[in-house]
């Protein structure tokens, strides 16, 4: 079993929003991202990857106004009323996505350990180069688990986001996952075989260090 880093997910009250604190914050303007009908949310989108974090992108993303709320939960806790009173004043580190080449078998790791990280579903949105595919455990509460130190599992068919992603002047350095299980939280990070993840014991945090034209700049979940 391995997995690694895919995705850092960065909630925003709204896009624009999520947009102008990207500019003001890391320096740089997210690409062109996609509307996830099945959520009702869409994104905004920058390659991050590195040596170490190969493949990996960053995620602002927010709920579309303009599409009509879903039955179920939203994915990564959006439907949460104190992170959507957190995202409101600014946008916030949340959540990491992490890929592997069989995602069945990771979520089946983790049941071993006692955790229900959500069935997989079948997702896809059109892009220029033809369609992308993937398959990511959601949970039918929607919720992150860990205060999102657990990630997501996601399996990508066929061609990846970065694979048309321009270069951005963003590279991920370091991911830190800080919780108060976090002999548990570690144990669950081995069973998936995940790669590129610091674990602390103590209080609920993502704190995600990036190389901007500014310098190296650390972003915070700040137990949200």
């Amino acid at each position: 079993m391995e997995s690694r880093i895919d995705h850092l997910v960065v909630v925003a009250h709204s896009l624009e929003q999520g947009v102008a604190w990207c500019e003001a914050t890391l320096s740089v303007t997210p690409g062109p991202g996609g509307k996830h009908p099945l959520m009702g949310t869409h994104n905004r989108l920058l390659r991050i990857d590195s040596p170490a974090y190969p493949s990996a992108y960053f995620e602002i993303i927010a709920i579309d106004s303009d599409t009509i709320a879903p039955a179920h939960k939203r994915w990564f806790d959006m439907d949460d009323a104190a992170l959507r009173d957190a995202v409101r004043q600014q946008p916030r580190l949340v959540h990491f996505v992490a890929s592997t080449p069989d995602a069945a078998a990771a979520i089946d790791a983790l049941a071993q350990h006692g955790i229900d990280r959500g069935p997989l579903l079948k997702a896809e949105r059109p892009v220029a180069s033809g369609m992308l595919r993937w398959q990511i455990s959601v949970r039918a509460d929607g919720q992150r688990l860990f205060q999102g130190g657990l990630p997501a599992i996601i399996e990508w068919s066929g061609a990846h986001p970065t694979d048309a992603m321009p270069v951005s002047a963003l590279t991920l350095q370091s991911l830190t996952v800080t919780h108060p299980r976090g002999d548990a939280l570690r144990a669950a990070h081995r069973a998936i075989g995940l790669q590129g993840v610091a674990v602390e014991t103590g209080a609920a945090n993502l704190s995600a260090t990036l190389l901007t034209p500014r310098g190296p700049i650390t972003i915070e979940s700040a137990g949200v």
